[in-house]
């Protein structure tokens, strides 16, 4: 994921108003422990990372949570749907309250400020309700992880056109998680799927899809048992799936506080909540609705159960018969457990698991035989993976507490084809990482493949052509997306922004982008253009139409790669922490990074391939000529796109500073 250490200063309007935002927040700290500082052994043969309690939310946790949300719903006259899930993206429990909404929509209000008379990507878009509180549920939980807690507010802030959002501070650029919203897609071939029925035979193995990916409308909030994140509360109860467009005021938002409610006794440490973690000096947003507004809290379920409400079935999601309990991570049944020494070598690595001891990304060589002299060999794919989490264990998380944690991150690499070739992760890395590794892997291999136009030319759905020819005429270059230049994702990431350069008001909008009277994080561009129609198929197969089929687990709509899948099957990412790996002159496949930090991410992506390339002595990363730092935008003076952008002092280990330098 990650929050980056910007790339110009912070004004005066900025650090004043992280000071404003410093202490707001909600939620106690029953339940939770204080974090405890990262070991500090050098990496080598013994793990460094602490191992994580085993905890999971019982049916008797689910009841209590859905019992005091409700309580609140009750006293505030608000009805809601309210959504429980585990910290791997199981639904636990959809609880519809009398007089909850059915439907919801979504925002149509620009990043302008003005609602769109003809909305752009989702904006308008109008679905079951029961869908915006399972997604609200999923990001809390997938963003949090036992050093950071975060909220659907905490993504709000973090997703927009600037950061942080607010009408005094345009100019600056935009939020460091731009685009994750449309990351844990229902299309996803990462993300797993629930078996109706089948709760004993693998349904619970995450990570599970999201039916709208990530959410930004506050009332998503992280559910925590002795210090251990162990799932998500959503509530949806006005109908309107939105997103705070000013963080320099203090919202009476309900869905916040009914979920507020609904995590007491769960909540996570006030020490790792997003509010007391700054950002170039700006503070995260946790929660706008504060213990003290609660009413009486309410936490007897069987006083609730059939009366004020009852538990409904959500298509693909929950069957509405019982309550379930959560799986504990780290284990076999919730999808993610420590590697094994014949999978990878270091001791604190986590794979991706059936369920059945089977790893499902282990890693393995190349499989584009057929448009490759020379694929990655699994030894290649093997040495970046190991020389990627070396460098991870070596370096300062950004948003992680206390201070001086080791980063953790997902890792994912893939071959020209956007095939997984492997995926490990740090123990405790945020789960919504996992995909969104793999979608910057695939991101980066694309945009810098040979074919990357032809497929976009390929896809007939709305809009996603044109595209092309906007790049080609903005870069003034008709042979653009053809393979003659490397693209990181920071470098796709610059031309998807809603102005160019990056936050700059009044600037074009980039390429591959909206103009920003279009622009909002429902309609961000080429990112939404290539889902869209897989997201709503998906959203008519929830509400259980007549004959409705599920989506593919494959999404978007280019064409097929010679292996027969998409080469973007889990949707593209546009925010930084991806490289492409190169044999020479010949593009191989890519690495993707997410977790800790967006200038971490790049780093441990740019070094792992170097560091990983003179190990085995054949692979790297792309030649400096062709890179797309080279490519100047001839906007105002010219403007060079940014290819990775690495921390100062980015180690625990040593004081070593511009780490990237000269690679």
């Amino acid at each position: 994921m990650g929050l980056a250490a910007f790339r110009q200063p912070v004004t005066g309007i900025v650090a004043a108003l992280s000071l404003a935002l410093a202490g707001c927040g909600g939620g106690d700290s029953s339940g939770s422990v204080a974090p405890t500082p990262t070991p500090t052994s050098t990496p080598g043969s013994a793990r460094v990372y602490p191992t994580l309690a085993s905890e999971a939310l019982t049916v008797s946790d689910v009841q209590k949570v859905i019992a005091q949300a409700v309580g609140e719903a009750q006293a505030l006259n608000y009805p809601a749907v309210i959504a429980v899930v585990d910290r791997v993206g199981n639904v636990l429990a959809v609880y519809r309250m009398n007089g909850a909404p059915t439907r919801m929509i979504f925002s149509k209000i620009t990043g302008a400020g003005t609602e769109n008379a003809t909305p752009t990507g989702f904006q308008g878009v109008n679905v079951e309700a029961s869908m915006g509180a399972i997604a609200k549920a999923v990001t809390a939980a997938y963003l949090s992880s036992s050093g950071n807690a975060f909220s659907t507010r905490t993504a709000s802030m973090i997703v927009q056109q600037h950061f942080p959002p607010a009408p005094n501070t345009p100019g600056l650029e935009s939020g460091p998680l731009f685009g994750v919203q449309f990351s844990q897609l229902p299309c996803s071939d990462l993300n797993t799927r629930y078996a109706a029925g089948n709760a004993g035979s693998g349904a619970f193995i995450g990570p599970k899809r999201s039916p709208i990916g990530l959410s930004a409308d506050p009332g998503g909030l992280p559910l925590y048992k002795n210090g251990v994140v162990v799932g998500g509360i959503g509530v949806m109860a006005d109908g309107d799936y939105a997103f705070d467009r000013d963080v320099s005021n203090v919202d009476g938002d309900v869905e916040e506080y009914e979920a507020l409610a609904g995590i007491q006794g769960f909540a996570p440490d006030d020490a790792i909540r997003a509010d007391k973690i700054p950002v170039d000096g700006t503070t995260l947003r946790f929660s706008d609705a504060r213990v003290e507004g609660l009413h009486t809290l309410k936490s007897d379920y069987a006083a609730i159960a059939g009366t004020a409400g009852t538990l409904v079935p959500v298509n693909g999601y929950f069957d509405g018969k019982a309550i379930l309990p959560g799986t504990a991570y780290g284990t076999e049944a919730s999808g993610f457990r420590y590697a094994t020494s014949s999978e990878f070598s270091n001791p604190d690595a986590f794979v991706l698991t059936d369920g059945s001891g089977n790893n499902r990304y282990p890693i393995r060589g190349g499989t584009d035989a057929a448009d490759v002299a020379q694929p990655l060999t699994a030894a290649e794919v093997r040495a970046v993976l190991e020389e990627a989490f070396k460098v991870m264990s070596r370096a300062r998380a950004q948003i992680r507490r206390p201070l001086d944690s080791r980063a953790e991150v997902s890792l994912s690499v893939v071959d020209t084809y956007g095939t997984p070739l492997g995926v490990v992760r740090g123990p405790d890395a945020p789960i919504f990482g996992t995909d969104v590794s793999l979608q910057k892997a695939r991101t980066a291999a694309f945009f810098s493949n040979k074919v990357a136009a032809a497929q976009l030319q390929g896809d007939l759905d709305a809009g996603v052509p044109a595209f092309v020819d906007a790049v080609r005429t903005f870069l003034g270059d008709p042979q653009a997306l053809t393979g003659t230049k490397a693209f990181a994702d920071r470098s796709g990431g610059n031309l998807s922004r809603p102005y160019f350069p990056d936050g700059e008001v009044g600037r074009p909008n980039g390429p591959l982008s909206l103009p920003i009277d279009q622009w909002s994080p429902f309609a961000t561009g080429l990112q939404t253009a290539l889902i869209k129609a897989d997201v709503v198929q998906h959203a008519v197969f929830v509400e259980g139409s007549l004959n409705a089929r599920d989506v593919k687990q494959q999404c978007s709509n280019v064409p097929d790669a010679p292996n027969g899948k998409k080469r973007l099957a889990n949707g593209i990412q546009i925010f930084p922490g991806s490289v492409p790996i190169y044999r020479g002159t010949q593009l191989v496949g890519a690495i993707g990074i997410s977790g800790d930090g967006i200038d971490q991410d790049d780093m441990i992506a740019f070094l792992g391939t170097n560091n990983g390339g003179v190990k085995v002595g054949s692979i790297g990363n792309a030649p400096k000529d062709i890179r797309a730092d080279t490519i100047v935008v001839n906007v105002g003076n010219g403007v060079r796109l940014r290819y990775v952008n690495c921390p100062f002092a980015p180690f625990l280990d040593t004081s070593d500073q511009n780490v990237c330098e000269g690679l």
